[in-house]
């Protein structure tokens, strides 16, 4: 077809028209699809939050400081930031007590101290896992951990005791007949004895007339001894017999019926000797007093063997045994020490002190133990051999038992609760049950980690209830926070 030169033109420019057009067009769309993909995530990335270090509850979208403890936020890896979707979805292995981790049951409740279960999911989260620490954080609190070991831990025992009499070396000296006190030989108290010494004269009548009898006794004896018939000879012999034992029995001495029957002269007083050795501990006697039969005259104690009660506390019991050796340390002697060992541990305590006596032989040759003196007692124990031990400094220890933190690796921690035994002079403390040999337990820091648990269980208890039972769709960028998180931000305020 022929078209005019007017006609090209109106062709050439309704062809410029059309495609200036389509340009517009094309660039719209693909403004609108950019924009579009700008605005949405896309699949397989999310965005980075951050979260304390302590507090790894605290998550949030942009850098900044905990808003408890004020520390700087660390960016959390991918996958991690959690969420209500990924709470929702989560689903409860069993149930489980926080302080006794062998009590499980499958479904919430109360363990046996009254304390609320906790859930372990199937992921292997739970309160129960314990809590996790970044390594940068970790440095900064100063954790350090030492090893569950199997050692033998030694203890030398220091406890106060006091000075008593040995039991078995008092005695008491008294009358077995009535009578009056003549002359006293001894007649003050703290005066020393020996045995064999003089102590007092008495006059009786019943001795005056016993050593009558007993002359007479003697005379007859002698004078049937001669007869032919044997029975009345032995009938004299038996007969002074008889009246010697009389004497014998009220104490007097063989020595005194040897004297009277030499001399055939009755005394009006006789002399009563010390059957013991010792330090005169209480004077009952006066010159020129009645006494009665059995009445009590003096008492005796001898001090070359002393006994010092050494107080034991309850928690040292297991370490004192009967036989182990004792060193004994007098106050005003500073460096002097004398020996014993350790000969009973009284099966009661002491009400007042709450502790036990362990009875301490020891020798006192010059007399420097002294009766109600205090001394300062060092027991040797014995070792207690292969048992698992941490430091001391690992227990943290409360109204409810003790608790250690198990490091697990990769900055997790886990609070156990243990049942703790003899502690060593080296530091370390027996573990009877809670962890193994080989376990990493957390020596400093522990606090920190201990409130940290503690705070993670009730922020779980108040806030798991509350969690929606349905998925929610994540914020977009630059929404405000959902409501759970502004309370959560709101308790820490």
């Amino acid at each position: 077809m022929n078209l005019s030169g007017k006609g090209k033109s109106l062709l050439i420019v309704a062809g410029l028209i059309t495609a200036l057009g389509g340009g517009y067009w094309a660039g719209t769309a693909s403004h609108d699809h950019g924009a579009n993909e700008a605005g949405k995530p896309s699949a397989g990335t999310e965005k980075t939050k951050w979260t304390c270090g302590m507090h790894p509850f605290i998550i949030q979208d942009e850098p900044g400081l905990c808003p408890i403890c004020g520390m700087q936020l660390t960016p959390l890896k991918p996958g991690t930031g959690g969420g209500a979707q990924a709470s929702a979805e989560r689903k409860v292995k069993f149930w489980k007590s926080s302080m006794d981790p062998n009590y499980i049951r499958n479904e919430p409740g109360k363990d046996s101290m009254g304390m609320d279960l906790v859930p372990v999911y199937e992921d292997g989260g739970g309160s129960s896992d314990g809590i996790a620490v970044d390594p940068v954080t970790q440095q900064s609190m100063g954790v350090r951990t030492a090893n569950v070991e199997v050692r033998d831990l030694h203890r030398s025992l220091r406890s106060v005791g006091l000075v008593t009499f040995d039991e078995a070396r008092q005695y008491a000296v008294n009358s077995k007949i009535e009578g009056w006190i003549e002359r006293l030989h001894v007649n003050q108290s703290g005066q020393p004895v020996r045995k064999g010494q003089p102590l007092l004269e008495i006059y009786s009548p019943d001795l005056v007339a016993a050593q009558q009898e007993y002359l007479l006794a003697l005379e007859s004896s002698k004078r049937q001894a001669a007869s032919p018939f044997p029975e009345i000879a032995d009938g004299g012999r038996r007969l002074l017999e008889a009246a010697r034992s009389r004497l014998r029995y009220w104490d007097i001495s063989e020595a005194q019926i040897e004297q009277l029957e030499q001399s055939r002269q009755v005394r009006k007083t006789l002399t009563l000797y010390s059957p013991y050795g010792g330090i005169v501990t209480m004077k009952k006697a006066l010159q020129g007093m009645r006494v009665m039969a059995g009445e009590e005259l003096l008492q005796i104690a001898d001090l070359s063997q002393v006994w010092v009660n050494a107080e034991i506390y309850e928690q040292d019991l297991p370490w004192v045994k009967v036989g182990q050796s004792a060193r004994v340390e007098l106050p005003y002697a500073t460096g002097k020490t004398l020996t014993g060992t350790v000969d009973y541990i009284y099966p009661y305590l002491v009400g007042e002190t709450r502790t036990v006596k362990a009875r301490i032989v020891i020798a006192n040759p010059g007399l420097e133990l002294k009766p109600d003196m205090y001394a300062n007692v060092q027991i040797a124990t014995e070792a207690v051999k292969g048992v698992l031990a941490v430091p001391a400094d690992a227990v943290l220890r409360s109204g409810q038992g003790a608790v250690v933190f198990v490091a697990k690796g990769d900055g997790k921690f886990d609070p156990r609760p243990v049942e703790t035994g003899a502690s060593g002079d080296d530091g370390y403390v027996q573990i009877r049950s809670g962890v193994n040999a080989g376990d990493k337990v957390v020596t400093s820091a522990q606090f920190m980690l201990d409130s940290e648990s503690k705070l993670r269980e009730a922020i779980q208890k108040m806030t798991e209830p509350q969690m929606p039972s349905a998925p929610a769709t994540p914020p977009a960028a630059g929404t405000t926070a959902p409501a759970d998180k502004k309370k959560l931000d709101d308790l820490f305020k």
